[in-house]
């Protein structure tokens, strides 16, 4: 199957939303998890008002299980709501024009992160934003600045790290932060590790050889994880990283559903 996206307008971020869910059932037995309300919103209208916010005007998002439903809901066009302080008027508020990259119908399944990202590889800016769809990061900026920092550092990625959560208490990279450098550490390393907040910046290149052999678009759906390719990188120093302090949580059961909807 050859690559689906030919429009000459790319995406400047991507929002990975093709997973089933399976620790969010029952819930995501007829809803996608990134339709998930928190707060009164579904996951992903979080994140597109976040983009919006930052003046973004075009992401992709890649569906699989009942992927119809996330195109059903935000359609083509995603225009952000206007915010009441003043942080309004630092904002450009762009329309989002959406894309899709629907996995499911083209593969029958999720490519997993990897295989999903070289799938839409076409369709996106040579730098670009990725993001998981079902982590709520209240607070987070997608700001011009880092992508311009990021865009001049030839780096392959950046990535925000986070101290760890209970769930994830071994972490999952290292920090140079003298260098401002991701790691990847031995087993046996004392030096701490942090949790992948799941956003990152990225650069083509670490989606074609020598980090990745996947063909641009994924024609033949291949399935490949993506922390094999920053561990390579990381080992060529090619991979920067900062720690995020911000509010963040991996959605990733009902309970941590739960615990968001019944904050004030």
């Amino acid at each position: 199957m050859s690559p689906v996206f030919s429009a000459a307008a790319k995406a400047q971020a991507m929002l990975l939303a093709a997973g089933r869910g399976e620790r969010m059932r029952p819930l995501t037995d007829d809803c996608p998890k990134p339709l998930l309300q928190v707060q009164g919103h579904p996951l992903l209208h979080w994140h597109l008002q976040a983009l919006g916010q930052a003046g973004i005007s075009r992401v992709l998002i890649n569906t699989a299980w009942l992927g119809q439903h996330i195109a059903d809901r935000f359609g083509d066009v995603f225009v952000p709501e206007r915010l009441s302080d003043k942080r309004e008027k630092l904002s450009n508020l762009s329309r989002l024009e959406i894309l899709y990259s629907h996995e499911g119908q083209d593969f029958g399944a999720a490519l997993e992160t990897a295989g999903g990202i070289v799938r839409a590889l076409p369709a996106l800016d040579p730098v670009f934003w990725v993001l998981a769809g079902d982590v709520f990061t209240p607070g987070f900026a997608f700001c011009p600045e880092a992508m311009q920092r990021f865009t001049a550092s030839g780096k392959l990625a950046h990535l925000w790290l986070l101290p760890n959560p209970a769930h994830n208490p071994r972490g999952d990279f290292g920090l140079d932060t003298e260098l401002g450098l991701a790691l990847n550490l031995p087993a046996d390393d004392p030096r701490p590790r942090f949790t992948y907040s799941t956003i990152g910046l990225y650069r083509r290149e670490l989606f074609a050889p020598p980090w990745c052999s996947i063909a641009a678009g994924n024609p033949l759906g291949t399935h490949a994880a993506l922390a094999p390719l920053l561990r390579q990188a990381m080992a060529q120093s090619q991979v920067s990283a900062e720690l995020y302090q911000g509010p963040w949580t991996d959605v990733g059961t009902p309970e941590r559903l739960a615990q968001l909807n019944a904050l004030p």
